[in-house]
């Protein structure tokens, strides 16, 4: 906003009077309605699925007893049948053949028989109304007992001495008589074994069509609910919230007088006086942060002024400052050079102390004003960081020279940021690594690697290294770890790095590993630019 414009103030209400009291359908609440429909709803529909949980139930007991006990009940009848069958064949076969295979077979037959029956009344132990088959059962097992004991045995035991001469026609007639009765018993046995299969079968079917209509009962029972609640929400909801959506309406679009009383149950009614006191909180609201954006647009104004005042104070007091320092420099070496036969090795030291002193409070004063104005005028655009490391080699041309300083790096990719402030970036944390070399030819490395959205940038370089207590203070600003005769500099280099970083919205630190110290590596990361491309160049 410039400061011609004004903002517009929202208008001034009356205050909030005390609420009525509920009239008509306000003192309706939808809850304990709802909740009525909902409980007698709910008791019909557990009506329902009780009435149909136990249909199932039943269901389920009638298929598993008729699945899992008549039907193979059934089939061990079947197999029953074909045992006592097989005996009377077998051992006729034997009486007129001696062969012993068939006597085998009378035995196995008496095996499955046996086997059968055992199955069969296992099977119907439990099953309801199964007591006659159990007992017609008996009766088989008695009946086939008795035609094996009078006729099978007996002509079983004579076979090997007098051969088919053992089968007489008297025996002939009593096994065929025998066998007579153990087929009508078995017989009324699968009669009974039937009626008891469609007995299940019927209480079966009794389920499902009970399950069936106890289904259709709760359908419908939850179709009639629905329809009702239908009908109420129409009623006691939508239009209320329609009426009340149409009055909000008007108030956005500028009628902050419209109250917001409407009737209807008393939810909505609350509803209403809720957000009638909202908008009287609103409008507050409005008002104090339009009075106090527009005291910050003061202040931000205000501000400007002060930083393009400090700024220019900033730039003058350097000029004003480095002037006198430069004649307090130049006149000391004058008076070295003019009175150099009159001043012994004190008053010459003196004199390059006054220099020295002078050329360093000079250069504190350009690092000073370059710290100060780092991120006040930045560009930031796409920039390639093997150009950025180029350009600060090529200002560090002299010292590499000097130091016979090796400098490699992985392919650097795009970032974006100001091109100035990362070349001042590089330039620095590279000329620490050839600085504070040890007594081998320094060797720095670039590295990069991809962190999610940030690219993780390396400084790794085989000098002095820094003790790890000192990773914090490093980026102190005028913090030196050492003495000024030992190793030149102001201090500000590592503050102005993290104050560049910071300002690119990342992080700088020392990676300072357990065990002994063995050169240093400085990390700081950077947001990725618009391209990930990764071209870069080793030098």
């Amino acid at each position: 906003m410039t400061e011609n414009e004004t903002r517009v103030l929202p208008p001034t209400l009356a205050p909030l009077g005390p609420a009525r009291p509920p009239q008509g359908l306000a003192r309706l609440r939808l809850g304990r309605l709802y909740g009525l429909i909902g409980v007698i709803a709910v008791l019909l529909v557990l009506g329902a699925l009780a009435l149909a949980g136990t249909a199932i139930y039943t269901n389920t007991q009638a298929r598993g007893t008729l699945i899992n006990k008549v039907d193979p009940a059934a089939l061990q009848q079947f197999q029953l049948s074909g045992a006592v069958g097989g005996q009377d064949t077998a051992i006729r076969n034997y009486a007129t053949t001696r062969d012993a295979r068939f006597l085998t077979a009378y035995r196995e037959a008496i095996t499955t028989e046996a086997k059968s029956i055992a199955e069969m009344r296992g099977l119907l132990r439990d099953v309801r109304d199964a007591g006659p088959t159990r007992d017609q059962l008996s009766k088989v097992s008695s009946a086939m007992a008795d035609w094996r004991t009078r006729f099978a045995d007996p002509l079983a035991a004579e076979v090997p001495a007098k051969g088919s001469a053992a089968l007489t026609e008297s025996r002939n007639r009593l096994g065929q008589e025998l066998f007579l009765q153990v087929r009508a018993a078995n017989l009324l046995e699968q009669r009974r074994l039937t009626a008891l299969h469609n007995d299940v079968d019927h209480r079966l079917r009794a389920a499902a069509s009970t399950v069936y209509w106890a289904m259709v009962a709760g359908a419908v029972i939850i179709v009639l609910v629905i329809v009702a609640l239908m009908v109420l929400i129409r009623h006691l909801v939508v239009r209320p919230l329609t009426e009340l959506a149409t009055r909000v309406r008007e108030v956005t679009q500028g009628d902050f007088g419209r109250a917001l009383d409407i009737g209807g149950p008393a939810e909505i009614a609350e509803l209403g006086a809720h957000i009638d006191a909202m908008r009287y909180r609103i409008i507050d609201e409005w008002r104090f942060t339009s009075e106090a954006r527009q005291r910050l647009d003061e202040q931000a104004t205000e501000l400007r002024r002060s930083n393009a005042d400090l700024e220019q104070f900033a730039y003058v007091a350097s000029h004003d400052l480095q002037e006198p320092l430069r004649k307090v420099a130049s006149f000391c070496q004058m008076i070295e050079r003019r009175y150099a036969d009159q001043l012994d090795d004190r008053g010459r030291q003196y004199i390059n102390f006054a220099v020295d002193g002078a050329k360093r409070m000079q250069l504190l004063i350009n690092d000073l004003l370059t710290f100060s104005r780092v991120g006040r005028h930045r560009t930031p655009e796409p920039v390639d960081m093997a150009d950025i490391l180029d350009r600060a080699l090529d200002n560090l041309a002299a010292i590499r020279e000097e130091s016979g300083a090796e400098i490699t790096s992985d392919p650097l990719p795009h970032v974006t940021g100001d091109r100035t402030e990362l070349v001042q970036l590089l330039q620095n944390l590279i000329g620490n690594a050839v600085k504070f070399h040890g007594e081998e030819p320094p060797k720095v490395r670039i590295g990069v690697r991809k962190d999610g959205d940030m690219w993780e940038f390396s400084c790794a370089d085989n000098g002095i290294g820094i003790d790890p207590r000192y990773a914090d203070r490093i980026f102190v600003i005028f913090q030196r770890l050492h003495a000024k005769d030992v190793y030149d500099g102001t201090g500000i280099g590592l503050a102005m790095c993290k104050k560049i970083v910071e300002n690119h919205g990342g992080r700088i630190w020392l990676d300072a590993p357990e065990g002994p110290v063995t050169g240093t590596t400085m990390r700081w990361t950077l947001p990725s630019g618009e391209s990930d491309d990764s071209d870069g160049t080793s030098d």
